[in-house]
């Protein structure tokens, strides 16, 4: 018999939520996950899991009645820019099937995250269309839109995030407090960059001395193994890095002193936060997918914390405000009341 808080997770990708959310005290039911890259490096780091490789929409959310959270990144291209923003027009919006589960399995907590586009106007009655129906389940809920660089990630990274719980949890739910300082790229890689030897780290961290632009996986039918369009491109080499291509290793003693690096994976997935000690599966281009659409474990790390704080009821600290839920901040026209 365990007292250990239990998870299920939809849309897991290469496991950045997971490994935030299993840092942060769950232990995971169930991991779900179609693409069969993501879902091999799953089980790479973790042999035991469960994962589904597969649909969400093949997920019985009645076998994990009474879970403590479901948690899960579901599709961003209905919401972005790149993806057209379709919305709930696009069959890639899995929203509907994340409340289907919430429904089926009744969690106490629901962790949701997607892309800042999903907080734009132009999605508020999506938005308020989620909150009626988890307020109808008995969950009380707010959205709130945080910058990775915010919790030690460096790179700018915004995400929109959702949590609900049980009423009598969300009262002692609160986002708590980030820091204000944030890790520059130089210090996140310079250790990276140093580690065969280039005698131009020590400059090129200094050169590196802001967070990066968002890290970008790109997909299956765009994208490769660089580090996003023009613009993201231009941002990276002012920061020192050329950003065609991923390396396969770093500079070394070799290398020139004034040599513009590349990342490799193991930098790029330093920039997203995750453990040293997370690996992998499949060739550059798929592993770089992975690491450029993860959520960053520290982020999920943080959020899961403060949830599993308010799951075992403890007090607030002085500095922590309680959430009041959104639908209650709501006024005429889905505006936030005053």
């Amino acid at each position: 018999m365990t007292d250990q808080l239990t998870s299920l997770e939809i849309c897991a990708g290469a496991g950045g939520q997971f490994s935030g959310i299993e840092r942060a005290g769950f232990a995971h039911e169930l991991a779900v996950e179609i693409d069969p890259w993501a879902a091999a490096t799953l089980r790479l780091n973790r042999p035991n899991l469960n994962v589904h490789e597969g649909d969400v929409r093949e997920i019985d959310g009645r076998k994990f009645r009474g879970i403590d959270l479901l948690a899960g990144g579901v599709p961003c291209p209905p919401f972005s820019v790149a993806g057209k923003q379709l919305g709930q027009d696009d069959e890639r919006d899995l929203f509907p099937e994340a409340l289907r589960l919430v429904r089926e399995a009744r969690p106490t907590a629901v962790l949701l995250e997607n892309v800042k586009g999903l907080a734009s106007t132009r999605f508020s009655t999506y938005r308020e269309s989620i909150l009626h129906e988890l307020d109808a389940l008995g969950y009380d809920a707010d959205w709130k839109l945080i910058e990775a660089a915010s919790y030690g990630v460096p790179q700018l990274r915004p995400r929109f995030l959702l949590v609900a719980m049980r009423r009598r949890h969300f009262k002692k739910f609160a986002w708590g407090l980030h820091s204000d300082r944030t890790t520059t790229v130089g210090e996140a890689l310079h250790p990276f960059m140093a580690a065969n030897g280039w005698r131009g780290a020590d400059s090129w961290a200094v050169r590196a001395n802001r967070v990066a632009p968002t890290l970008v996986g790109g997909s299956k039918r765009h994208g490769g193994a660089d580090l996003g369009p023009t613009r993201a491109r231009a941002a990276w080499l002012e920061l020192g890095v050329d950003g065609r291509g991923i390396a396969d290793a770093p500079p070394d003693a070799e290398t020139p002193v004034d040599h513009t690096p590349r990342l490799t994976l193991q930098m790029a997935a330093r920039v997203q936060g995750f453990p040293a000690e997370w690996n992998f599966a499949g060739r550059k281009t798929a592993a770089y997918r992975q690491i450029g659409n993860a959520f960053p474990p520290p982020v999920a790390e943080a959020v899961g914390r403060r949830i599993q704080k308010a799951l075992a009821g403890k007090t607030l600290g002085r500095d922590e405000q309680t959430v009041v839920p959104l639908l209650s901040r709501l006024g005429a026209g889905g505006r936030a009341a005053s």
